[in-house]
């Protein structure tokens, strides 16, 4: 389940979608790809906060990433 809360900006439109996916079941790992993206077809700036759940496993690391983000727990990362 995915929950975007963009507040009175209508404009501003966010879309989530996986591009890859790889599990060795021997090895006991898995690697995902995802593709989160924003949009604000406003004039103006806004400030945007896009929280994502690791509902996967607590054990996790972001190999690769285009902005900084913050550990919020063991299963949730924000990035402003």
């Amino acid at each position: 389940m995915i929950r975007v809360y963009t507040g009175n900006a209508f404009d501003v439109v966010g879309a989530r979608s996986g591009t890859n996916f790889r599990v060795d079941s021997n090895a006991q790992w898995m690697d995902e790809t995802f593709e989160i993206r924003v949009r604000n077809h406003k004039k103006e700036t806004a400030n945007v906060r896009v929280v994502e759940h690791l509902y996967r496993w607590t054990n996790w690391k972001l190999t690769e990433q285009s902005h900084q983000f913050k550990k919020r727990d063991a299963q949730t990362i924000e990035f402003r």
